[in-house]
């Protein structure tokens, strides 16, 4: 068995864009961008940016087009896909993710996610000091 499954989570790159189809369904497609930080051979910090092509088919087409716009983070979950094709005699192609699922992320300008898709979010603590007296076992 081979595995084909990429997930990437960033932030759109630009609005997305709905499509229908001639079986009456819906594609739309938008650009992602992730980055990874890293140490060069000097020691200094450097940070590498990677865009995304993405698809999304059906429902989940309609909905992205209608909550998600340029800047809003999203957790992507699917397949890559590369299509080619001939444009003026020269062959093109172009990979992209194949999207089976679409989360959406923290919105334009808000540095966290929202609390009911992030359980790592901790919860209120009181401020007095907790000792070993607090501890019931």
């Amino acid at each position: 068995m081979y595995i084909n499954k990429a997930m990437v989570y960033g932030n759109l790159t630009r609005d997305p864009e709905m499509k229908a189809l001639p079986n009456g369904g819906n594609v739309t497609s938008m650009s992602i961008a992730t980055n990874r930080v890293y140490n060069d051979r000097d020691g200094k910090k450097q940070e590498e940016v990677e865009y995304h092509n993405i698809v999304v088919f059906g429902k989940q087409a309609e909905n992205v087009a209608k909550y998600l716009t340029k800047g809003s983070g999203a957790f992507i979950e699917g397949r890559l896909q590369t299509r080619s094709w001939d444009k003026d005699g020269v062959k093109m192609y172009r990979t992209e993710i194949v999207a089976d699922s679409v989360q959406f992320g923290a919105k334009s300008g808000d540095s966290t996610p929202a609390k009911s898709e992030s359980p790592s979010v901790l919860p209120d603590y009181p401020a007095e000091e907790i000792t070993e007296e607090h501890i019931p076992f």
